[in-house]
């Protein structure tokens, strides 16, 4: 797909002002935002308080991550209270926008959201800043005035901070912009709706593509371990419930009776380290190696599994690959029956059946015990037949794997070009 597209040339150019920005087409101006309206804070808190009139606010999550950059009357947004005099001073029109000043990282910060229509009974809170416009500039280009990578960059040159980035007023008002003629403004807003809307089309199109390749994945592994490779086998109930009818050989085990599991060790983030003998393992997607310590009473070798017991990764099984330690917020098994099973195998299994048996009550705090997953029934096929539904499913996801990663680099691509 073509993620370039050419344009023909102004006819004249000339220097914008400003070294860096070079040459801009001579109807063209650069303005510092400061020249074009106020910045102003609200100091509104996302409370309640007892005597003072209820209130929509719009806050930094209705700006970050809203890809139409608009914000409308249709959007939900949070009730807060407000003392009465704070109203009309942190109210939102036709035509403000409304930016993020801080944030964990550079490319999350100075993000805009043009407020679309008066919004009645509506502020906007400390964690927002609102600009308000006193020269005149064509609506629809406004929600594209800020959003866009010159502006961004500029953004990340003036942010400060160590564990956030933050931005003040007067870093809000030093930004350069370039404003085209009042004509042209109408042309570039109507071309950049029509344009990423298409995108956007693309786009969602190609996330469904993924969501669809995820379910296939894990539909193929709950397939292959709970009912095997071979669809003519014969066939015999379980004995259990939810999982019906296994091939006629297989054998159900209690997962304590093939595994010895236990808590990982107590590590606080001050006992890491950046280099060390022991690595210290994460069962999380997101990292699996998040620091060192140089000695541990709980050692993992190649082969065991670690599952995470707390929180939002709650069942994400991983196989321990080297040498290693984990935390006290992880489940560690290690395989006693070593000639009857393929590690592999159980953790498809396992990923393949992890909402039933990785269940948690979701009113309290999300966690599962030791019990819990020693109490666990598996499906075990002979270790022959383990190890061949474990290279198929190595194959087949990888295969899955690597067309998901093919679109969601085109994905990346095309919001980039966007």
């Amino acid at each position: 797909m073509a993620t370039t597209t050419k344009y023909k040339p102004y006819p004249k150019m000339k220097p914008a002002g400003v070294d860096w920005i070079g040459k801009i087409p001579a109807e063209w101006n650069v303005e510092y935002m400061k020249n074009l309206g106020r910045f102003e804070s609200s100091g509104i808190d996302k409370k309640i308080v007892e005597g003072e009139p209820l209130i929509q606010m719009v806050n930094y999550t209705d700006i970050y991550g809203n890809e139409s950059r608009m914000i409308d009357s249709k959007r939900e947004l949070m009730t807060v209270s407000c003392p009465a005099w704070k109203i009309p001073e942190a109210n939102l029109i036709k035509g403000d926008l409304v930016f993020t000043p801080s944030s964990e990282t550079t490319e999350d910060i100075g993000l805009s959201a043009l407020i679309s229509e008066n919004l009645k009974n509506t502020v906007f809170s400390y964690h927002v800043i609102r600009f308000r416009f006193s020269k005149e500039l064509n609506n629809d280009f406004k929600k594209y005035l800020c959003n866009n990578a010159f502006v961004w960059q500029q953004f990340s040159r003036l942010a400060k901070g160590t564990t956030r980035q933050i931005l003040d007023r007067n870093d809000f008002k030093n930004i350069f912009v370039v404003i085209p003629s009042v004509e042209e403004q109408k042309a570039i807003s109507d071309f950049l709706d029509r344009e990423t809307t298409k995108i956007d089309g693309v786009v969602e199109k190609k996330q469904k593509l993924i969501e669809l390749l995820k379910e296939k994945r894990q539909a193929l592994i709950t397939h292959a371990v709970t009912k095997g490779l071979d669809p003519k086998v014969k066939m015999k109930s379980s004995g259990i419930d939810w999982l019906g009818d296994i091939p006629e050989k297989w054998e159900i085990w209690k997962y304590g009776h093939l595994f010895l599991s236990s808590m990982g060790e107590t590590i606080l983030r001050e006992d890491l380290i950046d280099d060390g003998k022991i690595p210290v393992y994460s069962a999380t997607e997101e990292n699996v190696n998040f620091g060192y310590v140089d000695s541990a009473s709980v050692i993992l070798n190649k082969g065991d599994l670690v599952i995470p017991a707390r929180g939002n990764s709650i069942g994400n099984v991983k196989l321990v690959d080297k040498l290693s330690t984990t935390t006290q917020t992880t489940i560690y098994s290690k395989l006693i029956k070593k000639s009857k099973i393929d590690v592999r195998y159980v953790l498809y299994l396992l990923a393949g059946l992890k909402n039933i048996y990785f269940f948690f009550d979701r009113t309290a705090i999300p966690q599962i015990t030791v019990d819990q997953v020693q109490n666990n029934d598996l499906c075990i096929p002979s270790l022959i037949e383990q190890e061949t539904i474990a290279d198929f499913l190595d194959r087949e996801t990888t295969k899955i794997d690597g067309i998901i990663k093919k679109v969601e680099t085109q994905i990346e691509k095309l919001q980039e070009y966007r």
